[in-house]
C-alpha cells in the first residue's frame, strides 16, 4: 500500500488508474480504524478495484470544546487496518495541505446541515461538507463509501454532491456492530466498562423500534416514543435526540414509509454516540 501526503500525488494516482481502465473508490476516514472502516474499503475494492482511504483528523468539523485534541490517532494500525482490507493507497495530508494558509472557502449546506447532528454540533456539518468535497475534488474517484452509521453526514453530503454537480457517487454501507449490538466507533475507545454497558440502550431502542415496524407500526410518534421509552431504563445516559425523519431532508415526518431514518444520539458519559435504522 502507498503512502501519499500531497494533493498533486493522490489526483495523479487516481488519473493514472483511470488512465489504465480501472474504476478508483474513495473511503475518507478520520483515522482509529475499525471493522466498520475494514467493511467500507473491502466494499471499494470489490466495487471499483482500485481502493483509497484517506486518513485525515478533519480540525474544522470539531467544535471548541469538542474532542479534537484526544480524538483517537493510532497511525502504524490504520495502515495494517487498511492494508490488509486491501486499499492501494493511503491518503495522509497534513492539515496545511487541506487548508491551504490564508484559505478563505468552507461549503454550508443549508437546513439540512442544521439538522439532527448539526443542530446538537452548530459547525460541524460545515466542516464535514467542506473536507469531503476537497477529498472528492483531490481525488477524482468513481464512488466513495461511507457508513450509514453516519446517516445525517451522508444525507448532507449526498445533497452537497447533487448541488455542486460532483460526478462521484456515493455509497453507503451498512452499520457494523459489535456482537452485543454497540454500533462500531471509533470514539467507543472512550467508554469506561460501565459506560460501554450503558451504551447498549441505542442499539436497544434500535431494534425496539424495528421490531415495531416489523409488527406494522407507522406512526412517527409512536416511534419516537417507544424509543424514548428505552432510554427512560438508562438513567445514566442523557438522550441528545430520538427521531423519525426523511432520509433526505432530515425533517420529521408523521407516517415513516420508504426511506424513513429512525435516528438516536445520546451521551453516555462524556461520549456522544448515535445509532439508527433505515425503515423500508
Amino acid at each position: 500500500m502507498e503512502i501519499l501526503r500531497t494533493v498533486a500525488e493522490l489526483r495523479a494516482w487516481s488519473r493514472g488508474e483511470r488512465g489504465k481502465g480501472n474504476t478508483v473508490g474513495l473511503v475518507p476516514t478520520m483515522g482509529a480504524l475499525h471493522a466498520g472502516h475494514a467493511s467500507l474499503i473491502e466494499a471499494a475494492v470489490r466495487s471499483c478495484g482500485r481502493a483509497a482511504v484517506s486518513i485525515f483528523v478533519n480540525p474544522t468539523q470539531f467544535g471548541p470544546n469538542e474532542d479534537f485534541a484526544r480524538y483517537p490517532r493510532s497511525w502504524e494500525a490504520d495502515l495494517r487496518l487498511a492494508g490488509a482490507a486491501g486499499a492501494h493507497v493511503a491518503f495522509a495530508p497534513a492539515v496545511e495541505e487541506m487548508y491551504p494558509a490564508g484559505g478563505a472557502t468552507f461549503l454550508e449546506v443549508e437546513g439540512i446541515g442544521d439538522r439532527l447532528d448539526g443542530a446538537s454540533r452548530p459547525g460541524h456539518f460545515r466542516g464535514v461538507a467542506t473536507v469531503v468535497a476537497k477529498l472528492l475534488i483531490a481525488c477524482e474517484a468513481d464512488r466513495a463509501f461511507f457508513g450509514q452509521k453516519d446517516a445525517a453526514q451522508v444525507a448532507v453530503i449526498r445533497r452537497m454532491v447533487l448541488d455542486l454537480r460532483i460526478g462521484t457517487e456515493i455509497v453507503v454501507c451498512p452499520i457494523v456492530r459489535e456482537a452485543d449490538g454497540l454500533a462500531l466507533s471509533s470514539r467507543n475507545l472512550y467508554l469506561s466498562v460501565e459506560e460501554r454497558r450503558q451504551a447498549l440502550v441505542l442499539s436497544r431502542a434500535v431494534r425496539a423500534v424495528e421490531a415495531l415496524v416489523a409488527a406494522g407500526e407507522r406512526r412517527g410518534e409512536a416511534l419516537v416514543s417507544a424509543g424514548r421509552a428505552v432510554f427512560a431504563g438508562e438513567p445514566g445516559v442523557r438522550v441528545d435526540y430520538v427521531v423519525v425523519v426523511d432520509w433526505g431532508t432530515l425533517l420529521p415526518v408523521e407516517v415513516a414509509g420508504a426511506g424513513t431514518l429512525f435516528a438516536v444520539a445520546a451521551w453516555v458519559g462524556k461520549t456522544r454516540l448515535i445509532d439508527n435504522a433505515v425503515i423500508a
